[in-house]
Parts: structure tokens; sequence; C-alpha cells
């Protein structure tokens, strides 16, 4: 099932035309640069590294208004798979706090 989008003008709704991405890495440039615009997240970080034995990169990752971690993951066909390695990345975040702190700081 594809996402549709719509233009209202006037109350009434016209489909927009949508591009399909090729790459998952031309979607997550177009993310990254226009992050605040589209999730109201601010961009932090991309490909950031996770450590201590996890060996793991976290696609895009953000800060929400409320100073929490975003985690964006890209994938080009449908998985049930992008939810669990979302879920490790937050496992993993929330184990090292002051990664995601040194982060934001340097940030800046």
């Amino acid at each position: 099932m594809d996402l549709k989008l719509f233009r209202v003008d006037a109350g009434c709704a016209t489909e927009m035309t949508g591009v399909p991405v090729t790459l998952e890495s031309d979607l997550q440039a177009l993310v990254e640069r226009n992050m605040q615009t589209m999730l109201g997240v601010r961009f932090l970080a991309s490909e950031f590294p996770t450590r201590d034995g996890h060996g793991g990169r976290i696609d895009s990752l953000g800060l929400d208004e409320t100073g929490s971690p975003v985690i964006v993951e890209y994938k080009k066909d449908t998985s049930q798979s992008v939810m669990n390695q979302a879920l490790f990345y937050l496992d993993w975040l929330l184990d090292h706090p002051c990664d995601f702190q040194a982060l934001v700081q340097r940030v800046r």
C-alpha cells in the first residue's frame, strides 16, 4: 500500500503525484536535509555508531521538542525487522545516555 499525499485548496483535496526513490541513501539524505520541516525534529547525526559490542549504526538520529531522541531507519522494501532494529537502537540509547548527551552538546 502506498502512502498518499493530498493538497487541500479551498476545501477540495487533490492527490499529489509521488516520485519513487531508487536508493535508501537518497531518501535518507532528503529526510536529513528536511527533518525539521517534515518531522518537527532537529537533525543530529547520520549513521550514528553504537558501541560497546553492539556494532550498529542508527541511520538518522534527531532530537524532538521535548529533548527525546528520535531514531529514523530507512528501508526500501517492507520488512517487519525495521521495528526490531529501531527498538534495538532505542534500547542501546537508553543504556548509553551519555553518548546521546555528548552528541547533543557537540551539535549545539
